[in-house]
């Protein structure tokens, strides 16, 4: 019958199809296998820091994981299951976090601390949102969500098939766990590093772990420099005496690094602005002494270096900044304001309300929108630094004023760096509508990290050298007998300018025109000029409130 020989026929087909289905299945089971297990292995032992990636950071032996399949193997079925599960998600989350770190690295030149450093996505998401947008900033943010949720459920679907080779093959899986156990222990008792700060004994899940009581211990030292003050308790206006009748300005310049003045590709151009500025102040009869200041921070968190000079205290993270604006701490404008000067601060990248103005005791906050600016934004400046500097000038310094001290953190040198303003004249300015038509750079702001090297560099140099240019005019425009500025970085630019482990130095300069002022401050050996050499001195940042106060208090 002819149908048995064609039901035959039909079915020795499928049955080669099969075999080599089967064939394929296995190979892209084992290939599966071999991506999970390297994904997982890649995941415990990548460095959290920019700055130590390189191939020998690889080779760690990674006690978490060690103890994750031990834990698999010794499990009855049921419990198994959901401690796969959950180790899982737990090692999806250590992979966000060394996501976060590395490019918080990239930005910041530290590791990522989940406790204490989560502000700054929020500031990163809000610096996208006025640099480029806030469609940008929300696509940014569902991105980087998306992103996560992707990375928990990969990783935990790649250590659920590590677990279960783990437990089919579970006398060699402990053999091999034993021998790697007694490596670790070997390698951690050593010390051995191949690449310096990442120990070959890895241990980085427990090292996020520690990270949280590393917060509370940090809290509780910080509390108790916080009950330290010896300023507490003096009258103001004995502490202010040599200052009294002056203008005091406090003027941070975003960005300005060392490398601003120690890089041979970059000091050429910054330095000829402030050599030949302090050429034409001295001139005008102002002498000027510079030194550096150690940050707090780098490549961003400005407000942490602004408390730390004006509170006198080591403000390195956000909890510690959260625990300042909670206390009763004597400020330099607190206690300015207590002696009888008026006090204010000009906030130009401070869109919303800042209620913290207060607990630094200032008089007068201007955030962007008080200072009525009708120009174009520069990228994330809301304004130029001219205009800043001018509108303070036109409000707090009119003739006739009462004495003010002023905190002004000048923005036009913050990243991106392009577009710049011009420097215009300063009758000019009005109410900044003019800058329409000097937009300066015609280069459209763009994400750093898109851009040539060499190109961000250049473009730092410039936002640099117009901040100190403008500052420069400001004080042969506006400056007198009755002027004292103090001007510093805050902190120094992003790894794109200064590269990976970079020094933490910026630089400090104190300025006026009456000899007196800086009589008061020969003690501290600080250079002539308004750049300080390599061989300057070397202050933390929180040493100035004091030595501030000593140097202008009673003699």
């Amino acid at each position: 019958m002819p149908s048995e020989p064609i039901a035959l026929a039909d079915a020795a087909v499928p049955a080669g199809r099969v075999g080599e289905a089967g064939r394929a299945r296995r190979v892209s089971v084992r290939a599966g296998t071999v991506l999970a297990f390297g994904l997982v292995i890649v995941l415990l032992v990548v460095p959290n820091e920019l700055g130590r990636l390189s191939p020998a950071a690889f080779l760690r032996v990674p006690i978490d994981g060690l103890v994750a399949l031990a834990v698999v193997l010794v499990l009855p079925p049921r419990a198994r299951r959901v401690a796969v599960v959950v180790i899982g998600a737990v090692l999806g989350l250590l992979g966000v976090v060394k996501a976060v770190s590395l490019g918080f690295s990239a930005v910041l030149d530290r590791p990522f601390e989940p406790a204490l450093d989560w502000p700054f996505l929020v500031a990163g998401a809000d610096y996208v949102g006025q640099s480029y947008g806030d469609a940008l900033m929300w696509a940014a943010v569902a991105g980087a969500i998306g992103l996560a949720v992707g990375v928990l459920a990969l990783v935990t679907a790649a250590f659920r098939r590590v677990a279960r080779l783990a437990v089919t093959r579970r006398a060699g899986a402990a053999r091999t766990l034993t021998v790697l156990a007694a490596a670790w222990l070997a390698l951690a008792l050593a010390g051995t590093q191949l690449v310096p700060g990442v120990p070959v004994a890895a241990h980085d899940a427990y090292d996020q772990v520690d990270l949280l009581g590393r917060g509370t211990r940090d809290g509780q030292t910080f509390a108790e420099q916080l009950s330290t003050d010896a300023f507490r308790g003096m009258p103001a206006a004995e502490a202010l005496a040599g200052l009294r009748g002056k203008d005091v300005i406090v003027a941070f310049v975003e960005s300005y690094g060392k490398v601003a003045l120690a890089d041979p590709e970059l000091s050429p151009q910054v330095g000829a602005v402030l050599d030949a500025g302090y050429d034409r102040l001295r001139g005008a009869g102002y002498a000027a002494r510079s030194a550096w200041l150690t940050s707090p921070t780098t490549g961003g968190g400005s407000w942490l270096a602004q408390s730390t000079l004006l509170s006198g205290l080591w403000v390195t993270n956000q909890q510690r900044y959260r625990t300042l604006l909670a206390s009763d701490r004597l400020t330099l404008p607190g206690l300015f304001a207590q002696a009888g000067w008026r006090t204010v601060a000009v906030m130009p990248a401070t869109t919303t309300a800042w209620p913290e103005g207060a607990v630094y005791g200032y008089d007068q906050v201007y955030t962007a929108p008080d200072l009525g600016y009708a120009g174009p934004r520069y990228s994330f400046a809301t304004m130029p630094d001219q205009y800043t500097l001018h509108t303070f000038q036109q409000r707090e310094r009119p003739p006739g004023h009462l004495p003010v001290m002023a905190v002004i953190p000048l923005i036009s040198s913050h990243s991106p760096w392009e577009p710049v303003p011009r420097l215009l004249g300063w009758d000019a300015v009005g109410d900044g509508s003019v800058y329409a038509a000097a937009s300066g750079s015609d280069d459209p702001a763009e994400i750093v990290e898109q851009r040539d090297r060499s190109r961000v560099r250049q473009a730092y140099a410039n936002a640099i050298a117009y901040s100190l240019e403008t500052l420069i005019s400001y004080v042969q425009t506006y400056g007198g007998d009755d002027l004292v500025l103090v001007f510093l970085g805050d902190h120094q630019p992003s790894p794109s300018v200064t590269g990976q482990l970079a020094s933490r130095d910026a630089p400090v300069t104190i300025l006026a025109r009456d000899p007196a002022m800086l009589d008061r401050v020969a003690g501290w050996s600080w250079q002539d000029g308004l750049r300080p050499g390599s061989d300057a001195p070397v202050w933390r940042m929180d040493a100035f409130r004091d030595r501030f106060l000593t140097a202008f208090g009673p003699r």
